[in-house]
């Protein structure tokens, strides 16, 4: 009996592992790694992903290239579909799961979008990159593609 508890409690703590979001962690910004076609990629950057209950929090927070403080947090289903700004120029957020180590985030103001970011995790878990296209918080125009690494 008490094997079957000890059995039944460490299923349960596997289970949770398990279902854990594969790109919750924080993300650290490299820009020598980073490359766009336009614009400038950030001076630094880090991206925090957490679950919250039903919900992936996203939290950017960063500099420009040009010294201006970058800081965006919003909300999505971890499968994929609107979600909420709590903190962002955008207006409007959703978020799109490609497979279990690609997601897209498309970001909208005035009913149109003007910002997409297509993250993709290594096989590994230890490196992410986000290609970008659009305007970005800062409201420079770019395309390119940041590379992070996991701490």
């Amino acid at each position: 009996m008490r094997y079957t508890r000890f059995l039944i409690v460490l299923l349960a703590f596997a289970a949770a592992l398990m279902a854990a979001d594969p790109f919750v962690g924080t993300w650290k910004l490299n820009p020598a790694k980073s490359k766009y076609k336009t614009g400038t990629p950030p001076k630094e950057q880090t991206v925090t992903y957490s679950e919250e209950g039903s919900d992936l929090h996203v939290m950017v927070k960063g500099t420009t290239s040009d010294g201006q403080a970058i800081s965006t947090h919003v909300t999505v289903p971890p499968k994929g579909g609107p979600g909420k700004i709590i903190e962002s120029p955008y207006e409007s957020v959703v978020g799109k799961n490609v497979n279990d180590n690609q997601r897209e985030t498309h970001f909208s103001k005035g009913g149109k979008e003007v910002f997409t970011a297509k993250a993709k995790r290594s096989a590994d878990g230890k490196t992410m990159t986000v290609a970008v296209k659009g305007t970005n918080p800062a409201g420079q125009k770019v395309e390119g593609t940041n590379y992070y690494e996991k701490q």
